[in-house]
């Protein structure tokens, strides 16, 4: 560990934040040579540390596990010149994003290099406003997923040598075989190396460590491309019958109103439907799925990985039990209840989580919990809808119509306390410190 004894608070930025390429220090400007040769520390990867060696006269640092113990020293060490040795851009998918959740922009300097991304755009000559990019390093596969639409074209950083396998191993499985697939292993060093393939045909072997995956997508006509739109088909999803159907489903998420950075509780989550596809509406959204069958938890764990939001929370257990304790998790924004809503204590425990100017609904096709709906409304207020839907079916060797189950629906916004003009930023839920792209 490195020694933090005597550092001394300054005014001036005390910490450079250098991107590096794997072109080393050829790649560097003046002023980040010097930030570098002049630190008493400098911290980084072995491999960072190894390419600024030359450079170094202080300390070398290597990040120890966890790795927030050696944010935790870095933080320590304000006041005295201090180096963080980052891969390409430090603010896209990096350290940067970490280090100023703790340290002040105006104490930190940052020599950023191009990034990844950046680099496989020019080699490619793709626009990259026009690109989707995702890091996968570190994180799940199954986040591609909601991309793969025909003629997209994404960019994802994988975390190995292993990683353009298994990306091209998901496009098969998907039904985009078909689908373009660049690998680009070692950006701007001795060892760089740019090879074309097919999803389906890939079989490179000893793939360099560092690399992006270009991918054109060319969906097969099994493919199963995610729509942009809610209310996605009912045979995507891997269900039991509990399900909310689509055109339900549709409705409820419109009458959700998903908002960036929001959480939803989906109460009684059944297949996790409404849930996922929260989530698919916006990467910032959160949602945690209650439900109280062991074998529909799981279900839904596997519906949210095929879906491409493998972070959905799942909790087992039944509301509102299950409820204690969630808020403080995630306090919701939005909650929809479904299955278990006309249980004893369900809807008063909803209500009281549900953050001021959050967003309640929940649907009724039993007469129990309609009941309950209608007791709310006449106690509360919002709005009640009933959603009539019939679907065309054969009638021997003629068509009719087939009416499904109605659905009685309430919306409820939660008022703003008493006396209170307007919901502050931590009833909303807005965390202002909140940025996307957490360092692989």
């Amino acid at each position: 560990m490195c020694d933090v004894e005597n550092a001394s608070l300054t005014t001036q930025p005390w910490l450079t934040i250098v991107g590096l390429g794997e072109d080393g220090l050829a790649g560097l400007g003046e002023e980040a040579k010097q930030a570098i040769s002049k630190a008493r520390l400098v911290f980084g990867g072995a491999r960072h540390l190894a390419l600024a060696a030359p450079l170094i006269t202080g300390e070398s640092c290597p990040w120890s596990s966890p790795f927030e113990t050696a944010i935790d020293v870095v933080v320590a060490m304000a006041g005295m010149p201090v180096v963080v040795l980052a891969s390409g851009d430090p603010f896209f998918f990096g350290v940067g994003v970490t280090l100023s959740r703790r340290i002040d922009p105006t104490q930190m300097r940052v020599l950023p290099a191009p990034s990844a991304f950046s680099l496989a755009a020019a080699r490619l000559g793709w626009a990259l406003q026009d690109v989707v990019c995702l890091s996968l390093h570190g994180r799940p596969l199954d986040l591609l997923r909601p991309h793969l639409h025909g003629g997209a074209r994404i960019l994802a950083l994988t975390s190995d040598g292993d990683g353009p396998a298994a990306i091209a191993a998901l496009l098969r499985d998907t039904g985009f075989s078909a689908s373009a697939f660049t690998v680009l292993e070692a950006m701007s060093g001795p060892q760089e190396r740019i090879s074309l393939h097919t999803a389906g045909g890939f079989d490179l072997v000893d793939c360099h460590s560092l690399n992006v995956c270009a991918i054109e997508v060319v969906a097969g006509a099994d493919a199963r491309v995610l729509g942009l739109s809610p209310g996605l088909a009912d045979d995507l999803f891997e269900h039991d019958g509990q399900i909310t159907k689509r055109e339900v489903r549709a409705l409820t998420i419109s009458a959700l109103s998903p908002r960036r950075g929001e959480c939803l509780w989906d109460i009684g989550a059944g297949a996790g439907s409404i849930a996922i596809e929260w989530m698919l509406a916006d990467p910032s959204l959160r949602a945690v799925a209650i439900e109280a069958h062991l074998e529909r938890a799981a279900r839904i764990g596997r519906n949210a990985r095929a879906f491409g939001v493998p972070d959905l929370r799942i909790v087992e257990g039944t509301a509102p039990r299950a409820l204690v304790d969630l808020a403080g998790e995630c306090r919701p924004d939005a909650i929809f209840v479904g299955g278990g809503g006309s249980e004893a204590g369900v809807m008063d425990a909803a209500l009281d989580a549900l953050r001021p100017g959050g967003r309640l609904v929940a649907n009724a096709v039993t007469t129990e919990m309609e009941a309950v709906l209608l007791a709310a409304h006449a106690a509360h207020g919002g709005s009640l809808t009933r959603i009539d839907i019939a679907r065309a079916s054969p009638v021997g060797a003629m068509t009719g119509w087939r009416p499904a189950m109605p659905v009685t629906q309430w919306v409820w916004i939660k008022p703003a306390p008493t006396g209170s003009d307007d919901v502050s930023e931590d009833d909303m839920g807005i965390d202002v410190g909140k940025t996307q792209g957490e360092p692989a």
